[in-house]
This record gives structure tokens, C-alpha cells and sequence, in this order.
């Protein structure tokens, strides 16, 4: 069985998550589901919007959880800001 890596942070069962990333993706789906859900409204597909809408809430929660699990991060010195930490 191989070991980690010295300089790896986290272990094999509580990895280190990579928030920024996680961040970028949140974001992304909360504008695409946004977008897509206020021109879902405008063609009438009333049924598709608020399906859209849920998500872009979802995704909007998920941004404010990985921004407050970021700041803790920072708070315990860790965290360099690179998009994969």
C-alpha cells in the first residue's frame, strides 16, 4: 500500500477540499440556472423557470457555505488562494 505524500494536506478520509474550485463551479451554476430560468419564464415554460430557479437557489446557498468554510480556513492559517486549495 502506497503512503501520501508528505506535503498533501488533509488524509485519505477527511480530504482537504478544494473550495475555491468549488466556489468557480457554484457560481457558474448559479448564473447559468439564472439565466436559463429567466428565459425559460419569457417562452412560457413556467414549469422548467421554477425548476431552474431552485437550483440557481441551491447553487446560491452552496456559494455562501463554501464562503464561510473559506474565511474559517483563512482564520486557521490555511489557504494561499490558488483556485485548486
Amino acid at each position: 500500500m502506497r503512503s501520501q505524500r508528505r506535503s498533501a494536506r488533509g488524509t485519505v478520509g477527511h480530504p482537504y477540499s478544494a473550495l475555491n474550485l468549488r466556489l468557480v463551479l457554484a457560481v457558474f451554476g448559479f448564473v447559468t440556472s439564472a439565466i436559463l430560468g429567466i428565459l425559460a419564464w419569457a417562452a412560457g415554460l413556467e414549469w422548467l423557470a421554477i425548476l431552474l430557479f431552485a437550483l440557481a437557489a441551491t447553487a446560491l446557498v452552496d456559494m455562501v457555505v463554501v464562503e464561510l468554510r473559506r474565511r474559517a480556513r483563512r482564520r486557521e492559517g490555511g489557504g494561499r488562494g490558488s483556485l485548486f486549495e
